[in-house]
């Protein structure tokens, strides 16, 4: 659990006035779940469908637990709802209780007609990242030390962001546009459309894995219903060009189980996460 002590979180608009390719209106925000119904671990959680105003919210754990790290966190939602609870503030609890600063990045849902399903989410994920490196100074954080980690669909946009860096997708606007938004590194947990099942499996298009995609933590389970493959392919491609990764691959657990314990081993996921950026020199005391 989170420190009581931790510092207050903050909320910021991602933009300033509309989203960049904002063309009309989509409704209202609003959580779609049904009371009783969709558990997960037995218990409720929020869908959020209808986000035209991405935000960022940054959970900064106590101060005498923080380690200077942070992570932009994607929820996932198949990029048609957000999954805000289960794949974003319990993972920031969980982030912060490893003195990590969560940064829960609330992207624009559902796919904008006439756009490719990741474009405007990916918008969202390069503004959130240069704004938490442009800001690392007033938020006590290390520049060098921002990392990305997304579920299932915001796996997919954590791995896109992860590869697509170099450009900016959108035009810049301030100086923060003018910081970079590579992460430097990068989790994914049961992440979806990694790879194009009609092409044998190859890595998505929009994934062109380098030797600066960084280095990258994976776990999915084999009966999955987004296809291990996803990870399988991703992972071969990471080995290809000797990007640094550590996959678990458990044989059960579905999908969609964010950080909620159940009797499936998976759900011990965080543990694995938490020992791999410890080794990897992500988490240290200023």
């Amino acid at each position: 659990m989170v420190s009581a002590a931790a510092a207050p979180s903050i909320t910021l608009p991602l933009w300033e006035g509309t989203a960049p390719g904002e063309t009309r209106p989509i409704g209202a925000e609003h959580d779609i779940s049904k009371a009783g119904k969709e558990l997960v671990a037995g218990r409720e959680l929020i869908r959020l469908a209808n986000v035209s105003r991405p935000t960022i919210e940054v959970r900064r754990p106590a101060a005498d637990k923080d380690t200077g790290a942070a992570v932009v966190v994607c929820p996932g939602g198949g990029y048609y709802i957000l999954a805000m609870d289960l794949e974003g503030t319990e993972v920031c609890d969980w982030l912060n209780s490893i003195g990590v600063t969560g940064v829960l990045l609330k992207y624009r849902v559902p796919t904008r007609e006439g756009r490719a399903r990741h474009a405007a989410p990916l918008e969202d994920a390069q503004r959130a990242l240069s704004m938490t490196r442009f800001h690392a100074k007033e938020w006590g954080l290390d520049p060098a030390r921002i990392g990305v980690m997304g579920f299932s669909a915001g796996g997919h946009l954590a791995a896109t962001v992860s590869n697509q860096y170099q450009t900016r997708s959108y035009p810049a606007s301030d100086a923060a546009d003018r910081v970079s938004c590579r992460p430097d590194f990068t989790l994914l947990i049961y992440p979806a459309y990694l790879t194009v099942p009609e092409k044998s499996d190859a890595v998505a298009p929009e994934l062109p894995v380098s030797t600066n995609t960084p280095p990258t933590f994976i776990v999915i389970a084999q009966d999955d219903p987004v296809r291990v493959e996803n990870a399988l392919g991703y992972s071969a491609a990471l080995q290809k060009v000797k990007v640094p990764f550590e996959l678990h691959v458990f044989p059960t657990g579905g999908h969609g189980y964010g950080l909620r314990r159940t009797a499936e081993p998976i759900t011990r996921w965080p543990e694995l996460a938490g020992e791999w950026m410890k080794a990897r020199g992500w988490l240290k005391w200023n």
